[in-house]
């Protein structure tokens, strides 16, 4: 982004803030405006998509402090706007405002050779008036009654800076997260595939380099960095790198064991021994059968849920009253009960 473009643009009006803001206040009004204006909630909506960019023009140069302080002193030099107007006799811009900040009478900067304004207690324009004037520093126009040596050493070169990072978020499914999947999306205007790796976590961010905004000055691209958000399933919760199942049981199941069919991610099942006397709640494991990353796999944990049957009809219910009286002598809240005593 050019000088001239901090002259033009009020980049705090643009995020709703007060020029004094610090940066949670900044930082909260652009997560605002950036969840209002994506262009993910607004599908083919250009006046949001050029809203969100100027969005994140904004905040990328007041959440640098650097960049913050360049363009506060730029804005401040010209009055909080570009009040530019051609310079007699030289055909280039007229600078006098701009320097009145600094208490000068015009554009007359008589620094001795080779001093730099910030030797004088002003900051340093060489970096400001490069962006400006295409690179070249101070002494590239023809200012109104200057003609001396650029501001401060050096040639006036701009210097080569990494580009902004972009800050995105995609949905994907419970298994896509788990495979890892490719998604598409908008960068720099361009509908892009981007890669996503297996065994991502809901709320993870993944930082994609070069995918940002572009370098200023031939400095490299910024990044992209996604956050991901993984769409609950219906059977399977993730726990780690384990994946939890809840697998209904029938009485008789439980009391008696059994064997029983749970279902996998990959579609298929495995068959899992509960044993006699399993207790509604209780954990059985299968090794290796949960997330699978770089380094390990995961377990499945299955939590057993006793059913008891909700309706019996006649001969159900006097072979219960059997079963009831067989374990007259058992109290299962014995224990319970005298424990409360204490």
């Amino acid at each position: 982004m050019s000088g001239q473009d901090w002259l033009e643009k009020d980049f705090y009006a643009t995020l709703g803030v007060a020029k004094d803001a610090d940066d949670a206040a900044i930082k909260k009004a652009y997560r605002k405006l950036a969840r209002q204006w994506h262009p993910d909630q607004n599908p083919g909506d250009a006046k949001a998509e050029e809203k969100f960019k100027e969005i994140g023009e904004a905040y990328a140069v007041l959440s640098d402090a650097g960049q913050r302080k360049q363009y506060d002193a730029l804005r401040a030099m010209a009055g909080g706007g570009a009040r530019f107007s051609a310079g007699s006799g030289a055909g280039g811009p007229d600078l006098s405002d701009l320097f009145g900040a600094f208490g000068n009478s015009g554009f007359r900067m008589n620094f001795p050779s080779g001093a730099s304004a910030s030797a004088q207690g002003a900051p340093d324009l060489n970096d400001i008036l490069s962006g400006m004037f295409g690179g070249s520093g101070a002494s590239s126009f023809g200012a109104r009654g200057y003609s001396g040596p650029p501001f401060g050493p050096g040639t006036g070169t701009p210097r080569a800076r990494k580009g902004e990072d972009r800050r995105a978020s995609t949905r994907i499914s419970f298994r896509e997260a788990l495979a890892g999947t490719e998604v598409f999306m908008t960068i720099n205007g361009k509908r892009q595939k981007v890669r996503l790796p297996k065994a991502v976590k809901d709320g993870q961010k993944i930082r994609l380099r070069g995918k940002g905004h572009s370098g200023v000055n031939g400095g490299p691209a910024g990044d992209l960095e996604v956050t991901i958000h993984v769409d609950p399933h219906p059977v399977f919760v993730r726990d780690g790198d384990d994946i939890r199942v809840v697998v209904p049981v029938a009485f008789t199941e439980a009391v008696l064991g059994a064997k029983v069919e749970v279902p996998l991610l990959d579609g298929s099942t495995v068959t899992v021994k509960v044993p006699a006397g399993t207790q509604s709640g209780a954990l059985l494991r299968v090794r290796k059968r949960g997330v699978e990353t770089d380094k390990r796999k995961g377990d499945l944990i299955i939590e057993v849920r006793v059913q008891v049957p909700t309706a019996l009809d006649r001969e159900q219910k006097r072979a219960v009253e059997k079963l009831v009286a067989l374990f007259a002598d058992e109290d299962p809240r014995a224990d319970l009960l005298e424990a409360a005593k204490e």
